[in-house]
């Protein structure tokens, strides 16, 4: 908060003169990776990995990805499932969502195809 009103601040208080304004410093990130467990007829198992790549312990994550293939979750653990068709949003559960720098978490789930698999490219955002 103060890195939005210093600037404001200061270019008051500053007689005919302006302070720069400070660069943000990144809270931090993350990065999912997802893994084909097992395949059968009619459905799969999946797991994503989450891992902090910032500098300090993360608060929350969430994944998403979309589907290409009209494949649906039907079960899922590690994690809490929000999806409207293709497009699928998974945030940490509370045992798992405050990686350390460095860290992982991990969630599988298990879902159902028909005629192709593409694996999901999910990507991951600190919250």
């Amino acid at each position: 908060m103060s890195d939005r009103w210093y600037p404001a601040l200061a270019n008051f208080l500053t007689p005919g003169g302006s302070t720069p304004t400070p660069t943000p410093t990144p809270v931090g990130g993350c990065t999912a990776t997802f893994k084909n467990v097992g395949q059968w007829t009619g459905g799969f198992q999946g797991e994503v990995t989450v891992k902090n790549t910032g500098a300090a312990t993360t608060n929350a994550w969430t994944v998403r990805w979309t589907f290409a293939n009209g494949q649906q979750i039907t079960q899922i653990w590690g994690g809490t499932l929000s999806a409207s068709g293709a497009a699928v949003s998974v945030r940490n559960v509370a045992w798992n969502g405050t990686p350390a720098a460095g860290a992982s978490a991990t969630f599988g789930f298990l879902a159902s195809w028909n005629g192709t698999n593409t694996a999901p490219v999910p990507t991951c955002s600190p919250t």
